[in-house]
């Protein structure tokens, strides 16, 4: 199947006073998250995406405001409601340190599968959504482009932390073991036979391996789409 390029949100002001934005409007990029949305927006430059899918949040629309700025043509974003922050109730708009003594938080780094927040939404139906909303794009964007097309999704940290456990096939209790940063590049390519976890909460690094090579014609099913025994040779490097 394609490949999702899984990019976090830029620094909000919530983030950098340490309160739990959730979906409350109006939280934006500050100016370090602004500079690290145009930062990974230059480095996804090199990378001819297809499709922009954004939580509706305006922190990620912002972020793929910048990432779409640095591509060439007039691709334009859209917005997916299975993207958006996970619904956090009345933990929502306190803060980090406030909700740490809180009888919860101890359950929400040892056994997120068992959380339902108080008024608002289970960690294991914010990843279900999470998931099929990638999972179904992903098949939407490579019927429509094919199987070497690269797209985009902007969303949160929870949110990408849970898809990448479903790519890892890592329970939902240990999806606490994986950081996504903001501004943060995390890719995963489907198929077939398995996703593949090509990256995790990068920062730099040259992205220009992800543009697909040219079409070629086989009745055989395609290597990449099986695990290389020995690691393989990686990605063709042309620079």
């Amino acid at each position: 199947m394609a490949t999702v390029i899984l990019v976090r949100h830029g620094r909000t002001t919530a983030n950098a006073s340490g309160v739990l934005a959730g979906r409350t409007p109006g939280v934006r990029l500050d100016e370090v998250g602004a500079t690290q949305a145009d930062r990974t927006g230059e480095r996804l430059a090199v990378v001819p995406l297809v499709a922009a899918v954004t939580s509706p949040l305006e922190r990620c629309r912002q972020t793929t405001k910048a990432i779409l700025a640095a591509q060439p043509g007039s691709l334009r974003a859209t917005s997916e409601r299975g993207l958006t922050e996970c619904d956090y109730g009345e933990w929502q708009g306190r803060s980090l340190k406030e909700l740490a003594k809180e009888k919860l938080w101890a359950t929400v780094q040892a056994q997120p599968s068992a959380v339902t927040f108080p008024g608002g939404e289970s960690m294991v139906a914010m990843q279900a959504r999470a998931v099929s909303a990638v999972r179904r794009r992903d098949a939407e964007i490579e019927a429509e482009h094919g199987a070497g097309a690269v797209w985009v999704a902007v969303s949160h940290g929870d949110l990408i932390k849970s898809v990448l456990a479903d790519a890892l096939g890592m329970h939902l209790d240990l999806f606490q073991r994986l950081h996504v940063d903001p501004a943060s590049v995390s890719i995963i390519r489907y198929t077939a036979t398995r996703p593949y976890v090509l990256a995790t909460n990068t920062h730099s690094g040259d992205l220009s391996w992800l543009a697909p090579a040219p079409a070629r014609k086989s009745t055989r099913r395609k290597a990449s789409e099986d695990a290389a025994v020995g690691g393989g040779a990686g990605p063709s490097v042309t620079a």
